[in-house]
């Protein structure tokens, strides 16, 4: 009598392959061990690995329910193993009970995973459709979700899959962006997927294959095979360095700067703890930033986020006054990262800005805040009166705000995860004539501990960089600290979770991207009405080729 297994035992491989895809999907963003390829670094080929291994589940579902399901198990997977280390943030550190913190992680996770079931479940609706459609409604399906995930709700973009082609498909980057280079990677994760149904034998849906032409299915073969061999080029060790060669550049140089960027390295745990965290980073930075501000050579010394972690009215003059008289004795400009306002006005994320030639200093307060950790949304504030974390609602600063004019460049600073916002950064770039020439970033991830958390920021800044043509500054508590080039290369780093003072040379750029033009002046509109224009040409041209 032959075994029959029940719909649930027969679900569970199935659910085990789309979990193992998403988790190859996160670890693909920045390798977490140090096998097979270095640790901390973008896999290309298994970002668009992962995603081959969805589509033929998604083809072949029986409904649009179960191709939603798959898409939201499969993006879950994908999102909690990205930014899993919310958890240290919320445990270690914030005293959240660990099935709590869990919770709060997988809770996000599957939040944000709906936009990719939905557009699953839409993608299944045009499993009907002639072969050649479905690879520009996936690609359009998948953009869209990603843009959705990046701006709903203020957006958290974190671990988007064109981070993993920051290298692979850097000649797309001063064209289209993130969203552009993550729909590309869908494009040949299709390919593959093909390929791959055509090579085994794996079951089609209805309506595709076998209502298309001998030229159609050679087509879809060669194609198919075209993007197995991009996906064994993308994987191969060493490919990914040699493609971000083809970079074209827009920009022209400004001229060479030196700059100090200074690491503390101090404990998250007693960050802000008055006897132990706090005197050590007043003392601490205060002692370096002097240092480097008499060093010869240097033009800007920079502390990260919340260096200082105090408001500036609660440091006395004896803290103030050798600072400031080195910064007005010196030749280079001071950038501090710390808290700002009061009580009665509200407080900020701010850095303040010193030259020798200014009497007042230059302010930057942060605009794009982290929810929970910011600003608490609407009805969770029960949530975040859990933790143990300095928590509250910031005020916002200014969409643009002006940029600290010193040694022939124009420097922005934006602060911790604003920098994965491509599309307001390119903001500051709509006027050429004002336009920055150096980025500059101040953050803390000393909040998510020793985590891949470090890595995967670095690839998002180095992308930021490549969009941009901009050289982007990295000032951290914990790392990674460091700079890189218009061109997404890092020059200069420091080791992480080490203390201490990066001396590098930084050569500032004038001049825009294609990407900084559109996105400068339009924002993701572009992208996101090219998405619903593609799906709604598909959509007629489709039904119009039913008989």
């Amino acid at each position: 009598m032959p075994l029959k297994l029940s719909p649930a035992w027969r679900a569970a491989p199935t659910g085990a392959g789309l979990l193992l895809a998403g988790l190859l999907q996160a670890w693909s963003l920045a390798w977490p061990l140090g096998l097979l390829w270095p640790a901390g670094e973008p896999v290309a080929g298994l970002q668009i690995l992962s995603l081959a291994l969805l589509i033929p589940l998604l083809q072949t579902a029986a409904t649009a329910r179960a191709a939603f399901f798959c898409g939201w198990i499969f993006s879950t997977a994908w999102l909690a193993g990205t930014f899993w280390w919310l958890f240290v943030s919320m445990h270690t550190y914030g005293g959240l009970p660990a099935p709590l913190a869990v919770l709060g992680v997988l809770a996000l996770a599957a939040a944000l995973a709906l936009c990719y079931a939905l557009a699953a479940a839409l993608y299944w609706s045009w499993r009907a459709a002639r072969l050649r459609w479905r690879l520009p409604v996936f690609m359009a399906l998948w953009t869209l979700a990603e843009l959705a995930r990046g701006t709903v709700f203020t957006g958290f973009p974190w671990g988007a899959g064109g981070y993993a082609q920051v290298d692979a498909l850097a000649p797309l980057a001063p064209w289209v962006g993130v969203y552009g280079m993550g729909a590309v990677s869908a494009a040949l994760a299709l390919l593959a997927a093909e390929a791959l149904a055509a090579l085994t034998g794996l079951s089609r849906p209805a309506g595709t294959l076998q209502r298309g032409s001998g030229p159609v299915r050679a087509a879809s073969l060669v194609g198919g095979v075209a993007g197995v061999i991009g996906l064994v080029l993308l994987m191969w060790p060493g490919a990914a360095q040699h493609w971000a060669r083809w970079v074209p550049s827009w920009t022209r140089s400004t001229g060479v700067m030196s700059v100090a960027l200074l690491q503390g390295n101090i404990p998250q745990d007693e960050k802000f703890q008055p006897g132990s965290g706090v005197p050590l980073a007043l003392s601490w930075y205060g002692q370096q930033a002097r240092a480097a501000l008499a060093r010869e050579g240097i033009s800007l010394v920079v502390a990260p986020e919340t260096a200082i972690p105090l408001l500036p009215q609660q440091l006395g003059p004896d803290w103030w006054q050798p600072l400031l008289q080195a910064v007005e004795q010196g030749q280079a400009a001071l950038m501090l990262g710390l808290p700002l306002g009061s009580f009665e006005q509200g407080y900020t994320n701010s850095a303040l800005s010193w030259t020798p030639d200014a009497h007042a200093p230059l302010r930057y307060d942060k605009q794009h805040l982290v929810p929970f950790g910011e600003f608490i949304p609407t009805g969770f504030r029960w949530f975040t009166e859990l933790m143990n974390i300095p928590l509250g609602d910031f005020n916002r600063g200014a969409a643009v705000q002006p940029t600290l004019d010193w040694a022939g460049q124009r420097i922005a600073p934006n602060i911790c995860y604003e920098d994965l916002f491509g599309e307001e950064l390119a903001r500051g770039l709509a006027d050429p004539a004002r336009a920055p020439t150096v980025l500059l970033n101040l953050s803390n991830i000393g909040w998510f501990g020793d985590t891949v958390a470090i890595a995967q920021h670095r690839q998002i800044s180095r992308l930021r960089a490549l969009e941009l043509q901009r050289p982007m500054l990295r000032a951290t508590n914990t790392g990674a600290t460091m700079a890189i080039d218009h061109l997404g290369r890092v020059t200069h780093e420091l080791p992480r979770l080490t203390r201490g003072v990066l001396e590098a040379e930084v050569e500032g750029r004038v001049g825009l991207t294609p990407y900084a033009r559109w996105a400068g002046h339009f924002g993701l509109w572009p992208l996101a009405l090219l998405c619903v224009f593609t799906l709604l040409v598909a959509w007629r041209r489709s039904s119009l080729s039913r008989p």
